[in-house]
């Protein structure tokens, strides 16, 4: 056989993404480089890799075999990598961290500085929502997660990293602007949901169900991007976590619409599996933040304060 890590790589990508197209994406290779290099892997094979069904790419039983195998092999060849860069004074290897997308606004300022400081260390962070993030932590597939609601259902390790605001946001054109309102104000609102699965979701429907609020009306979007957008076009209302509308605040196309029982306060927390034997880099990272958080916030987070 003489495969090369390159076609491991893809391999592994395809069988993550279940589809050429989107491997091509991740990898920011054309479709018809990946399929070449899928074809030139799988015919070193006596038994099939994949199977084509209609349009949809199937991974056989030996196939997931060969990922698993493939995924180890990769593994060290990032230990033997991490362990001459370590002779030469340098920090390598790989950080994989899943994050909730509204974490997005959140993991990048406390990660920079790390980052920056290590050029050699290479980042890999997924954005999804919150099901899929409690998934890759409990498969050990990633170092960290980081979440604003903790999972119950597996033993965990954290460090807490910043308050979680969120507060009921409407667009600067409404007439909601002085006093503090009672959750009657909820009569004439519709609102806005996150998608099931999300976190914003799960605080929201919880707010909703304490205080028995009433659902005038309810939309659905996927993302917070998505849901600020809908505001902006006079949709309706939503529960939003402060730190996503920063700007749109400041610029006064957004507005905070006072609420008694608002704003819901939860935490930001990285998290990683109890027991979990860290790399050394990802136990680096964790030194890095304990040491260096306070700091992050103070110059990265100080508008928060207003709120």
């Amino acid at each position: 056989m003489n495969y090369t890590l390159n076609q491991l790589q893809i391999f592994l990508k395809i069988v993550e993404t279940r589809s050429v197209t989107k491997a091509s994406e991740d990898l920011n290779l054309t479709q018809p480089a990946v399929s070449i290099q899928l074809r030139n892997f799988q015919n070193q094979f006596d038994i099939p890799l994949t199977e084509i069904i209609g349009r949809k790419i199937f991974i056989t039983d030996f196939g997931f075999e060969i990922a698993e195998a493939a995924e180890n092999i990769i593994n060290q060849v990032y230990a033997i990598n991490y362990k001459t860069q370590s002779y030469k004074g340098l920090m390598s290897g790989r950080l994989k961290i899943s994050v909730v997308s509204t974490a997005k606004y959140v993991m990048p300022f406390f990660l920079s500085d790390f980052i920056k400081s290590n050029p050699e260390i290479e980042l890999l962070m997924d954005v999804t929502n919150k099901n899929k993030v409690i998934r890759s932590l409990e498969n050990n597939e990633v170092d960290f997660a980081l979440v604003s609601i903790l999972p119950t259902t597996i033993p965990l390790e954290k460090l807490d990293l910043l308050q979680n605001k969120l507060f009921l946001v409407g667009n600067n054109n409404e007439k909601y602007k002085s006093k503090e309102y009672t959750k009657n104000v909820f009569y004439e609102l519709p609102l806005i949901f996150r998608e099931k699965g999300s976190g914003t979701r799960q605080t929201m429907e919880e707010f909703i169900k304490k205080n028995a609020v009433p659902v005038l009306k309810k939309l659905t979007l996927t993302s917070n991007e998505a849901v600020k957008q809908a505001i902006l076009a006079d949709f309706g209302y939503s529960i939003m976590p402060l730190i996503g509308i920063k700007n749109e605040l400041q610029n006064h196309e957004l507005q905070i619409i006072p609420v008694k029982g608002l704003p819901i306060k939860t935490v930001w927390s990285l998290i990683w599996l109890k027991g979990k034997k860290l790399s050394p880099v990802a136990l680096a990272y964790l030194n890095f933040l304990r040491q260096e958080k306070d700091k992050i916030i103070q110059e990265k987070f100080s508008w928060y304060e207003r709120y």
